[in-house]
């Protein structure tokens, strides 16, 4: 935790000391102008700001979430490389800017003044807005880095009550700090923890297959430097660098430091020589304390653009390296802002040997599974699971007697080294290796006593899948038989020209097509072209691609004529007859069925809880409905696996089913239609809304629990 924290907590301190500064010397600038009163402009917008950068963070997260796994390799690696960039202007001009930032701010709070109260909160707002969005980027980027939250939060935080406090003290002229000096170190830090960030986001890229050379590495140290130990753990948190990269990583890595902290360098020393040899800088001043100074100098004076925004270096008797007023070093503190967490770090890592409490490292391979592994403690362990083998691998933490599982890492690549947790409890233990086209290894099994019971996963079988597979197919051939029956009354009512009778019947229809969980492909192409959308399509509803129920909808309810409609209709049938004959020859993948458990309602809340298939109709809650009803049934199919393995588990998710089916019901108008999703009250729609996400919570379990897990 604490080596991915220090990134965090540096970008963290150094972005809430700029944003703070700023804040400072608005706040200042009021105070000193007598305008009081129009200090809660400034708070608008500097709370505007926070929320715009927190927004953001949650844009990301929630973008990222619903991509596939080689899309969010592209996309964190494109953020990661976005990150980069920011951290790099945000320094460079920080160097440029600090000594005459107080100045710029007074000037545009001058000017805010005289334009009015929106003008002053979008000064403050756009000061403070910047700061924010590029800490949300940075840390969003440092979470992906780093496969966890815990560590970038808490050291993000801890960076930003430091600022606040920092920042506090220094406008109630308690403090002095020579922010030029601390800009200055901070900001070469911080290009070195971009190149390892730079680093790893190319390497996102590669593995998404949008960059090349995935497969081309510099080095690979991996059989001499163990991954988890603390010294390489700790390289690895602070400076992106690990011990296998490829030729492109090294390349950047080392192109970016070299120019970045070249040209930072010298802009450095140019800042330095530009400086005259006489002229020391004034007093280091807290914000209120500058501001009035500017304000009381006699006209024609120059203000004082050579301070730092809030503090500027020690008075001329001081000699570089002496000691500040009241005897202390006037490096002092940035210098310890930066050095002590640093230190704390390294010590806390030392003293865990690098490795949660209970980690453990276990080699497995072709021939050896569970290499070094002994009876672990009681209670939560981490084992460092590491491949010698030349083959990637199955890796299961398993009840020998029975084969349930307890924990699993899928997919582990020769010489790479990931951490598998799980809770020990008392009873017997043993590895499993299943190697890519190989035979199952089992280890020795050891015995834990002392713990709790714990509950492992009874693994699941093609066989097992077969009777709820059979059953859901019964259930789908002879329901497609009822949507051919309503699809050709829908096709009868157009052809007679009675369109009243047709959006009956299509409602009708199209909740029967629903209810059967056409979802993510489950009946090939015929989805598509009898319920596919317009998105995407030259021409939108009027694309002559755009085919089947939402093509009549938009027909039925646009007022288009019945000859306009006829072969639409007349293609719809023809399609759920095509669909009604193939599918009991189509082949099904056993483990679609837990998935689309949660698939349905997923789409459910992506598109018909949006309103975005709605054409019209304003029906997109009977297909919700409709959709919550499939859902039903394939857990009532998988029910005697799912009860066997958790009932707890169906238990609240019926709950969370009656729940959403109970809200639904009450869109259903007395004379029999229904609320179109946009006109919902805002509260019913809160509640539908976050009732089918915690629905969809619950549901994303029985994928893992009915997952076939190979044996062999």
């Amino acid at each position: 935790m604490w080596d991915d924290a220090f990134p965090s907590f540096l970008i963290g301190l150094r972005e809430g000391l700029e944003a703070g500064l700023i804040v400072s010397i608005l706040v200042a600038t009021l105070v000193r102008s007598g305008q009081k009163a129009r200090l809660s402009q400034v708070w608008t917008g500097v709370a505007g700001a926070v929320a715009l950068a927190l927004s953001f963070g949650s844009v990301l997260t929630f973008t990222a979430a619903k991509l596939s796994g080689p899309a969010q390799e592209a996309f964190g690696g494109t953020l990661s490389l976005i990150a980069v960039c920011f951290v790099t202007a945000m320094v460079f001009w920080m160097r440029k800017s600090a000594r005459n930032l107080s100045s710029e701010i007074r000037e545009k709070v001058t000017a805010a003044l005289a334009m009015g109260a929106g003008t002053l909160i979008l000064t403050s707002f756009l000061a403070v807005g910047r700061e924010g969005l590029e800490t949300s980027l940075f840390l969003w980027s440092t979470i992906q880095t780093a496969n966890e939250s815990t560590g970038p939060v808490v050291g993000a935080a801890t960076g930003l009550v430091l600022a606040t406090g920092l920042c506090w003290a220094l406008y109630r002229r308690v403090l002095r700090i020579n922010l030029t000096r601390f800009f200055t170190w901070t900001g070469a830090v911080l290009i070195v923890i971009a190149a390892g960030v730079l680093s790893y986001g190319l390497r996102d890229l590669q593995e998404s297959g949008v960059l090349g050379g995935g497969t081309a590495y510099a080095f690979d140290v991996s059989k001499h430097v163990d991954a988890s130990s603390w010294y390489a753990t700790l390289v690895q948190g602070v400076l992106n660098l690990t011990v296998t990269m490829t030729v492109i990583q090294v390349l950047a890595y080392v192109a970016y430091l070299s120019i970045v902290m070249t040209l930072f360098v010298q802009g450095v020393r140019m800042t330095a020589e530009a400086k005259p040899a006489e002229a020391k800088p004034a007093e280091a001043k807290p914000a209120e304390a500058e501001a009035a100074a500017a304000e009381t100098k006699p006209a024609g004076t120059k203000a004082a653009e050579t301070g730092t925004p809030v503090a500027s270096e020690p008075a001329p008797s001081a000699s570089k390296g002496a000691p500040a007023q009241g005897g202390r070093p006037r490096w002092l503190v940035p210098a310890a802002l930066v050095a002590v967490p640093a230190v704390v770090a390294g010590a806390v890592i030392a003293v865990s040997d690098g490795k949660p409490a209970g980690s453990s490292t276990v080699s497995v391979s072709e021939e050896d599974c569970g290499k070094g592994f002994a009876a672990p403690q009681p209670g939560r362990q981490v084992f460092q699971m590491h491949n010698t083998g030349s083959k990637a691998s199955e890796v299961y933490l398993i009840n020998p007697g029975s084969g349930a599982v307890y924990g699993e890492i899928e997919g582990l690549a020769p010489g790479t080294t990931r951490a598998l947790i799980a809770t020990i409890g008392s009873g017997d233990y043993a590895w499993r290796c299943v190697p890519t086209g190989g035979k199952s290894v089992t280890s020795a099994s050891v015995r834990v006593t002392g713990g709790t019971e714990v509950k492992a996963v009874v693994p699941v079988t093609e066989g097992d899948l077969d009777a709820p597979l059979a059953a859901y197919k019964e259930y789908v051939t002879k329901n497609l038989a009822t949507l051919l029956t309503q699809s050709q009354q829908l096709q009868s009512d157009i052809h007679a020209g009675n369109l009243d009778a047709a959006r009956t019947d299509w409602v009708t229809a199209h909740t029967q097509y629903a209810s059967l969980g056409a979802a993510y492909g489950t009946f090939a192409d015929f989805d598509g072209k009898i319920d596919g959308r317009p998105d995407g399509l030259a021409d939108k509803a009027q694309d002559k691609d755009f085919t089947g129920f939402l093509r009549l909808e938009y027909g039925l309810w646009h007022n288009q004529s019945a000859a306009d409609l006829t072969p639409v209709a007349d293609q719809l049938v023809s399609d759920v007859d095509g669909l009604g004959k193939a599918f009991p020859t189509q082949k099904f993948d056993p483990t679609d069925l837990p998935l689309r458990t949660h698939e349905i309602l997923e789409n459910t809340l992506q598109f018909e809880l949006t309103g975005d298939t709605d054409q019209g109709s304003g029906t997109n809650l009977a297909t919700a409905q409709a959709n919550v009803a499939g859902t039903r049934e394939l857990l009532t199919v998988l029910q005697p696996l799912l009860q066997s393995r958790a009932p707890e588990l169906l238990t609240g998710i019926d709950a969370g089913m009656i729940r959403v089916n109970g809200l639904l019901d009450a869109a259903h108008r007395p004379d029999g239609s229904w609320t179109p999703v946009e006109q919902l009250a805002p509260t019913a729609r809160r509640q539908l809304n976050g009732a089918t996400g915690q629905l969809l919570e619950d549901l994303a379990n029985v994928p893992t629990l009915l997952e076939i897990r190979k044996a062999a």
